[in-house]
């Protein structure tokens, strides 16, 4: 497999952290978003991803976008460990908080938006971002157990760590969400989630590198 990925792409890091739990080795491709006036823009990479966005992964002869996609097809190919409960309600609730993150609060932050914003792209990031948060501490304190629903880590807490980054990266306030912070405090003392951590990648500046 090949994975097309920006080291502090929260997306990415979604995808990233899956392959590391399923332990499936791959090779990575970095694309800036950041150089070149952003590499996933170059004719070559919409080649890869017509959407012209990371992460894209190539894998038994075919190229996947979106992180979640990804995901679910890792799933269904690398069932062990799952990242789905079994239990129907179980799995819809992974799935809300999943989607509630990738759908709800991520895209109203990334790149290309908070371009968009010019000077007040921290305080629209923040916002964004804090409001997301104050709706996502109230589910998880009905879902949580050590992880975001149950025991067990899912494709929720795959896309809960990632964001918590990118609050901290823009300054949020954590302290009015003790649930989310508990929760992302366990799972960076996985071993998953250390070696897939943007301050871990081949494209991570020395100067942020763990």
């Amino acid at each position: 497999p090949i994975l097309y990925s920006y080291f502090r792409s929260s997306c990415s890091w979604r995808v990233r952290i899956a392959l590391a739990l399923k332990g499936i080795s791959y090779d990575q491709v970095p694309v800036s978003l950041l150089k070149d006036g952003g590499q996933q823009f170059s004719a070559e990479f919409k080649e890869v991803n017509p959407m012209q966005q990371v992460p894209a992964l190539k894998i038994d002869g075919i190229t996947l976008s979106q992180s979640l996609a990804i995901i679910h097809y890792l799933e269904d190919t690398h069932p062990n460990p799952r990242l789905l409960p079994q239990d129907p309600k179980k799995k819809a609730q992974v799935r809300m908080i999943a989607d509630h993150i990738a759908s709800g609060i991520q895209p109203l932050q990334n790149q290309k938006v908070l371009k968009q914003m010019g000077e007040k792209k921290i305080e629209w990031a923040q916002t964004c971002i804090a409001s997301g948060f104050q709706a996502l501490e109230q589910i998880l304190q009905q879902t949580a157990g050590r992880y975001c629903v149950g025991d067990e880590v899912s494709m929720a807490d795959l896309c809960l760590a990632p964001q918590v980054a990118n609050a901290e990266r823009f300054k949020v306030e954590m302290g009015p969400y003790p649930t989310i912070t508990r929760i992302n405090k366990a799972l960076l003392e996985l071993e998953a989630f250390k070696v897939s951590h943007p301050s871990r990648q081949p494209d991570t500046p020395a100067e942020l590198r763990a």
